[in-house]
């Protein structure tokens, strides 16, 4: 096999979603396996919907998710741009009109919207119906776009590496228009010209664009051009098997960072949805590249699963080693009201050691955390039930153990067992009452780790600060 060269080409009228994200990791995937090349390329030959935000979303997207591309040797900066390739463009289409493969068309906007609903009025497939295409007298005083003329004869034949062979009757491709009247070219004439001049060896994309491909290989073959293998992926879909939405979690996927997901988990998550090798379910990056394979994705539509995802992210941060976790974590530490610059890193490791076992993404881990940092914290409204006049004897009783106790485990769990024993109560009725109190929750790590890892001095103060409350 020569060089393995692939691209992922969003259009930059939006943020980097699932779907996209996918096809990314696929493509990327290829390309490192195989040792070959991975190129993005900027499709904004959108002008209106175009945005230089939406492009940088994208990057940073990219970047999260540790989706490295390589620059293109006939580029000028690190992305392809197409609208920086509108010469080329241009030199195409008047290739193709003088060669007789394209020519005017002088159908208003309006004339062909008529003709549409006309057709699906009689039931037929609205398509352009070629009224230009024989035509001899040029008229240029009237707007014109430019239309390609496909070819009506016999079948195209795609032989694609997910779907295996699919065939299309000629004749249902219909002249589509490669340049609009005001010169901009058209989707299926630059991904054409691009894929090409990049030296494209395989297209993978979703297959809503499988659609397109009969078309694109007419162009393909009327400019002279070798074809690229294709790869059409599977839809999303969402677990009632409806088209993916923001619903379903169809966001961003720098929403996913934003509300704790590790960038290990979104790829591990991503690329079993549609791929699977054997039964496993969790793969090193290592692991990927090695054994992923593009003729293994699988037919039939792939199902968001949200809860699959927690799962998966609650894997990497349970197996995560803690140095590894904090850059992560900052980010949702500073939102719960900590400062970057304040923190103790001896301390932070020891919290997400106690804390990273039960903690399904790095928000809720950062939201524990927080309680072992802040001076002041604030107490769920579930924290009555222990918090209360019939709980001040047991603190009061734990203050006076803990006050000469060393905050080490062992010297911890036999100070509250002799609180235990001279109250003749069990552990948890006392711990429940302690663990409020120091953490402001009802829920939190074994009360011994807690008490060691939060440090006696803050430990003493928030549980008589919590009995002057309650006898005040």
């Amino acid at each position: 096999m020569s060089e393995v060269r692939v691209r992922f080409a969003p259009s930059p009228t939006g943020f980097l979603h699932i779907g996209g994200a996918r096809t990314a990791l696929f493509n990327w995937l290829y390309a490192r396996h195989h040792g070959g090349k991975f190129f993005l390329r900027i499709e904004d030959t959108d002008r209106l919907r175009s945005t230089d935000e939406a492009i940088e979303a994208i990057l940073d997207g990219m970047r999260w998710l540790g989706l490295d591309w390589d620059r293109w040797e006939g580029g000028s900066g690190e992305t392809v741009r197409q609208t920086e390739r509108f010469d080329l463009y241009k030199e195409k289409v008047q290739e193709l009109l003088e060669q007789g493969k394209a020519y005017p068309c002088y159908c208003t906007a309006s004339e062909l919207d008529e003709r549409r609903k006309l057709a699906m009025k009689e039931k037929r497939i609205p398509r352009y119906d070629g009224r230009c295409r024989e035509r001899s007298e040029p008229a240029p005083d009237l707007p014109f776009a430019i239309r390609f003329k496909a070819s009506p004869d016999g079948k195209i034949v795609v032989n694609d590496m997910v779907k295996g062979q699919v065939t299309f009757e000629s004749k249902t491709v219909d002249d589509l228009i490669i340049a609009r009247s005001n010169g901009t070219p058209t989707y299926n004439l630059t991904v054409v010209v691009d894929d090409v001049a990049m030296g494209i060896t395989h297209v993978i994309r979703g297959d809503d664009h499988l659609n397109n491909t009969p078309r694109q290989i007419q162009l393909y073959q009327a400019l002279g051009y070798p074809i690229p293998k294709f790869a059409h992926l599977p839809m999303i879909l969402g677990s009632d098997k409806a088209r993916l939405s923001k619903r379903h979690g169809a966001t961003a996927v720098q929403q996913y960072r934003d509300e704790g997901y590790l960038p290990q988990a979104m790829v591990n998550y991503l690329v079993r949805l549609g791929w699977s090798h054997q039964d496993q379910e969790l793969f090193a990056l290592d692991e990927l590249i090695e054994k992923f394979a593009v003729e293994e994705v699988g037919t039939s539509a792939a199902i968001f699963n949200p809860e699959k995802l927690n799962w998966v992210n609650a894997h990497y941060i349970k197996t995560g080693k803690p140095e590894a976790l904090i850059p992560p974590l900052l980010p949702h530490l500073e939102q719960a009201g900590l400062q970057k610059e304040t923190l103790d890193f001896k301390a932070l490791h020891r919290v997400i050691l106690i804390l990273q076992e039960r903690s399904r993404n790095m928000k809720e881990l950062a939201e524990s955390a927080a309680c072992y940092f802040l001076d002041d914290i604030p107490y769920d409204e579930k924290t009555k039930k222990f918090l209360n006049p019939e709980s001040v004897p047991i603190l009061q009783a734990v203050l006076k153990q803990l006050t000469d106790a060393p905050f080490e485990h062992n010297s911890l769990k036999a100070a509250l067992e002799t609180v235990c024993e001279s109250m003749e109560l069990k552990l948890a009725k006392v711990a429940q009452p302690i663990r409020a109190a120091v953490t402001g929750k009802v829920v939190s790590p074994g009360i011994f780790d807690v008490l060691e890892t939060l440090g006696k001095e803050k430990a003493l103060k928030r549980i008589d600060k919590q009995i002057a409350l309650l006898t005040g």
